[in-house]
């Protein structure tokens, strides 16, 4: 095979390098989720940022948006190495960083009956002041309308509480019953 037909073969490879420089990507991932794999990327994350020595506010709202992000995907995607395991879900994981945030990304399959009330509590929280996030975040935790996957929204109230930014987010079709659900979370580098 000459070197043009190998480089036609893996040119995606570059093309990923390409986007993640051209995006500031320090951190990437895809695949399962588990607790050992949330644990190791705290680990990249707090070197990566200790060596911008930011400031420990600004970490823990980084390490709290990444641990949420990832606790997320482990309970809520709709693709699971194990399908008996209740954690454990596959995705895609990603940290980037400009000159005035980080931006945390996550990207798992869902099953399409979810899109709706997924919407719904995102727009619910988007909208939603600092004191009405509060009042939400005491009513879900006293309410509980749990998923059946376990989650009442706990997790996105808490990422727009600590950031004080709107949920990013988009979602893309696979099939009749699946769609990609991607999230994107801010942490500013200024505030």
């Amino acid at each position: 095979m000459s070197e043009a037909q190998n480089n036609n073969k893996f040119d995606f490879v570059y093309d990923f390098y390409s986007k993640m420089k051209e995006s500031k990507v320090a951190i990437a991932y895809e695949g399962e989720i588990s607790h050992e794999i949330t644990k190791v990327f705290s680990s990249l994350a707090e070197s990566h940022i200790a060596i911008d020595n930011e400031s420990n506010t600004l970490k823990k709202r980084v390490f709290h948006v990444m641990i949420e992000s990832l606790q997320n995907l482990s309970k809520h995607s709709g693709e699971k190495h194990d399908p008996k395991s209740a954690t454990d879900g596959q995705g895609i994981f990603f940290v980037s960083k400009t000159d005035t945030e980080y931006t945390i990304t996550t990207g798992n399959v869902i099953d399409k009956y979810e899109l709706p009330g997924l919407k719904l509590i995102i727009k619910k929280i988007n909208s939603s002041d600092k004191k009405s996030l509060k009042v939400l975040y005491k009513e879900q935790i006293k309410k509980g309308r749990l998923s059946e996957k376990g989650g009442a929204g706990l997790g996105f109230i808490d990422i727009v509480r600590k950031t004080g930014e709107q949920l990013i987010y988009s979602f893309f079709d696979i099939n009749e019953k699946k769609s990609y659900f991607v999230l994107t979370s801010t942490v500013s580098r200024i505030k």
